[in-house]
């Protein structure tokens, strides 16, 4: 199976979409707020094998590890009920890391409004040349 066919497109936007429902609906770990944790993406291997679960959690520094601890902690669990809910010849073994990416975007919205701001509020260009 290619990396880019339709298959492979399918099959990591059902676990997506799956994924996405058992954190939100099911996992009962209080690391794992659903209000502050997020799947932002799936990248299943082309085997099936492997899963690797980026998430975007609310909160600091501490907030963030504490649900990643969760999130280990319920991983059995959760591919359990990943394997009841989708029929995959093989459930992959999830991996969780941290996605940071919204946090990088809203810093850089934030740069850019103050470059913005402050272009707005600098001095008049000099006409006298």
């Amino acid at each position: 199976m290619r990396k880019n066919s339709n298959k492979a497109a399918k099959v990591n936007e059902d676990v997506f979409r799956t994924l996405s429902l058992i954190l939100h609906d099911e996992v009962k770990d209080p690391r794992v707020d659903p209000m502050k944790v997020s799947l932002t993406d799936v990248d299943v291997a082309t085997d099936l094998k492997t899963a690797k679960c980026y998430i975007s959690v609310l909160g600091d520094e501490a907030e963030k590890q504490n649900a990643l601890k969760g999130l280990k902690n319920s991983q059995g669990f959760i591919r359990h009920e990943l394997a009841r809910r989708l029929n995959l010849r093989n459930t992959p073994e999830l991996s969780f890391f941290l996605d940071n990416s919204i946090e990088y975007g809203a810093k850089m919205n934030k740069l850019i409004d103050s470059l913005n701001i402050s272009h707005e509020d600098g001095p008049a260009e000099n006409t006298e040349d």
